[in-house]
């Protein structure tokens, strides 16, 4: 099993052979919940891309680690990037589909609220919200051992989503009715890839033509209809096989 993966606010300065301290919250769940003991390896990721290696040189307490950093690592930035525009689903399926969608291995996520939306985000539940679906991430990225999580935007309209969609290599937007299997679409090996992934009601048509002026195409997964939770994680995984970031 690969060694666990924990967040720190920073790795500025770290260097292979010295030590760094696991506290607060990480580091109750390193000792507490995972009873790690010394000698044990682990993984501290700042969540931007860079990785200490080590191993847990003490434990102190309930909520206190020393890591020997044998090693630092770095990802190389992912080509061409991938943005999934998630329309906001009902209850708990948002977080549901940022889980899969990071674990996955999408590199940013935007809430989007659509016209056919049944959850709109407003006030204090807009906040709350965009707080789970952004602490998931972090949590989903640590369990699947990324070193790099997705970033979760704030919330866009639809006049954000396209402007969006118009300054990437490559726009698409998930529709039964799509004449173009996303299997077949040409993508680029390098830039950026935009897809947006409708609510339960789908797209509007009014919302179609605002994307297509944009310049993104409708485009279609399968002969099945996913649910909006499942669709972008579908999605991602055949952008990233396509493109060779899975090789």
């Amino acid at each position: 099993m690969t060694a666990p993966v924990f967040l720190v606010e920073t790795l500025t300065g770290v260097r292979a052979g010295g030590t760094l301290t696991l506290d607060g919250p990480e580091g109750r769940h390193a000792v507490s919940v995972r009873r790690l003991r010394v000698g044990e390896e682990v993984v501290l990721t700042d969540g931007t891309g860079t990785g200490a290696e080590g191993t847990v040189a003490a434990v102190e307490g309930k909520d206190r680690l020393t890591v020997a950093v044998t090693a630092l690592r770095t990802e190389e930035p992912p080509a061409p990037t991938l943005t999934v525009v998630q329309a906001l689903p009902k209850g708990d399926r948002g977080e549901l589909a940022v889980e899969t969608m990071t674990e996955t291995g999408v590199d940013a996520i935007v809430p989007w609220s659509a016209a056919r939306c049944v959850t709109q985000w407003r006030g204090e539940r807009a906040a709350k919200s965009l707080a789970k679906w952004r602490a998931t991430a972090r949590e989903a990225g640590k369990q699947s051992r990324r070193l790099a999580f997705p970033q979760v935007a704030d919330p866009m309209s639809t006049k954000q989503v396209a402007a969006l969609l118009a300054d990437a290599d490559f726009a698409a937007v998930l529709h039964e009715e799509g004449s173009t299997p996303l299997a077949t679409a040409e993508l680029p090996t390098e830039g950026s890839i935009v897809l947006v992934v409708g609510p339960e009601g789908g797209v509007s048509p009014e919302e179609l033509a605002v994307f297509a002026e944009a310049g993104a195409k409708p485009y279609r997964l399968g002969t099945t209809v996913l649910r909006t939770s499942t669709a972008g994680t579908a999605a991602t995984a055949l952008l990233l096989g396509r493109t060779g970031r899975w090789s």
